[in-house]
């Protein structure tokens, strides 16, 4: 009997991320030092909370770096692999930046787990970097008792037209490429493993499409919905561009079966802490609990969410001066 890959994971996908609060007393205070004789200009850092960090290495090309990883959240290895793969991928895209290369980030425990499933896990990523167009040569592994897989990728953008964090403007509509839910959705199939194929096309559709069409269309602004959720990737945003953002709540789109799954009591413990981390910067007051619960999250491989309006995608809000909260919704 094939092993139920999310039964060896404390939590699943990138629900199992550092609390937002967390990381950023950890990093506080240590932004980035040129170091003498460094090679390009450091354009993006820890600053602003990117996804991403980019280095211009001349006047035309800036090389983005970024690296992702995380426990089983389905229990089927190939299908975790393409997951895995396309959320690392995706920080890459949130920056306006076309993937180079990836390097594999495996941590595996060898004597509980078939090492054919490893390689069930990798074949699901090289065949999505093989779809992305990008180089996957190599990486890392590691004797772990908890399963781990992403990548490490680096990419190359225009300097001048990267996507960021702090490029937000009042009177910007916000757009949202991808259906929320994912972590609920996740949450019931680690709980009973019932597969949600709703879920699984949502996690392993590239971000590239959405992010070569904002690019084209001349916006500068957006960032990628993850492990802190709509509500706290938003509040990221706003922070940083120093606006307010207003989402409509009726406009937002999620996956079928992600309101069910809420109902039937399927909440990953990350969402909660999303929603207690952005409480006191968000106003909620025009939304009921499990509304707010959905809009914080913690999606794995999610869309993104651009400052401007994308092709086939809803517009779910948008940016204004800024006001007491850094998100309000409706």
């Amino acid at each position: 009997m094939t092993p139920r890959l999310t039964q060896y994971a404390h939590g699943g996908g990138c629900a199992c991320k550092i609390p937002a609060g967390e990381l950023e007393d950890m990093v506080r205070g240590l932004g980035a030092v040129t170091p003498p004789g460094a090679t390009g200009e450091l354009l993006v850092g820890l600053d602003t909370g990117d996804d991403a960090a980019a280095v211009r290495i001349d006047g035309g090309r800036a090389v983005v770096a970024t690296t992702d990883f995380f426990t089983p959240v389905v229990d089927d290895a190939y299908d975790w692999g393409r997951i895995a793969a396309t959320n690392a991928l995706s920080d890459v895209y949130a920056m306006g930046a076309a993937p180079l290369l990836a390097l594999n980030l495996l941590c595996w425990p060898r004597e509980q787990l078939s090492p054919d499933l490893a390689t069930e896990v990798l074949r699901g990523g090289a065949d999505v970097c093989a779809t992305a167009g990008c180089h996957l040569a190599g990486g890392h592994s590691v004797d772990d008792p908890e399963p781990k897989y992403g990548l490490a990728v680096t990419g190359l953008a225009a300097p001048d037209r990267l996507l960021r964090n702090d490029t937000g403007a009042p009177g910007l509509p916000l757009s949202l490429t991808k259906p929320l839910g994912l972590g609920v959705l996740n949450a019931r199939h680690k709980a009973t493993g019932e597969r949600n194929e709703a879920a699984i096309a949502v996690m392993t559709t590239l971000n590239d499409t959405a992010s070569r069409a904002a690019v084209d269309a001349g916006i500068r602004c957006a960032t990628d919905v993850t492990g802190f959720g709509l509500l706290g990737h938003v509040h990221k945003l706003a922070r940083a561009s120093d606006v307010t953002a207003v989402i409509d709540a009726a406009a937002v789109p999620y996956v079928e079966g992600a309101r069910q799954g809420l109902a039937d009591g399927y909440v990953p413990g990350g969402s909660t802490r999303n929603l207690d981390w952005v409480r006191p910067h968000v106003d909620l007051s025009g939304v009921d609990g499990d509304t707010a619960l959905l809009l914080a999250d913690a999606q794995t491989s999610g869309g993104l969410v651009v400052a401007g309006e994308v092709p086939g995608a809803p517009v779910v809000g948008e940016l204004r001066p800024r006001g007491e909260h850094t998100v309000v919704v409706r």
